[in-house]
């Protein structure tokens, strides 16, 4: 999908560095997506896919750069020419509008897939309910998950599985899915 002409990205990052102590892990790194659009963050274990994700959801404090979401910078406001860092209120309301999937989620195992999927958007952004669980549903459909809404979630050591009501158990693929379709 190509950026419509003179529309700023949805997510544009520019020149973004990110350091632990004297370890260099984000090098100038530079993205924009437009709205719709689906990008992967590919490359090999270690390389700062996962930091550069926590960098944009404010988890990690970038050190050089700038992310900007729907034309907010994230985690500053400019008053004059100095930038300051966003109040935690303020951090918290941005953090509101990313969904990011983390390689170890927890899914709650007392609720069922959909309860899980309708949480957040219930909870945290004062969703109707009933208008939650029919977007839920959308995603579930989505995902191919819409014939395990009922389906409870199970934890065994790292893993977590979708357990239908019957015994026949899930795959963690599903659970995966459970938790994408979750944004």
């Amino acid at each position: 999908m190509s950026q419509i002409p003179g529309t700023p990205p949805l997510l544009r990052a520019t020149n973004v560095h990110k350091s632990f102590g004297s370890t260099s892990v984000l090098h100038g790194v530079s993205l924009d997506v437009a709205e719709g659009e689906v990008c992967c963050v590919l490359g090999r274990s270690g390389s700062g896919k996962s930091t550069f994700l926590r960098c944009i959801n404010q988890l990690e404090i970038l050190t050089q750069g700038q992310i900007h979401l729907a034309g907010e910078r994230i985690g500053y406001e400019r008053k004059g020419n100095r930038l300051y860092p966003l109040k935690p209120r303020e951090v918290a309301r941005q953090r509101r509008d990313i969904g990011m999937v983390f390689q170890r989620f927890n899914l709650f195992p007392h609720l069922t897939v959909l309860e899980n999927v309708v949480e957040a958007p219930i909870r945290v952004r004062g969703v109707n309910p009933t208008e939650a669980k029919a977007r839920g549903m959308e995603r579930l459909e989505q995902v191919g998950l819409a014939t395990r809404v009922d389906a409870y979630c199970k934890e065994s050591g790292n893993n977590i599985t979708v357990v239908p009501l019957e015994p026949e158990t899930g795959s963690g693929k599903e659970d995966e899915n459970n938790a994408i379709s979750f944004y």
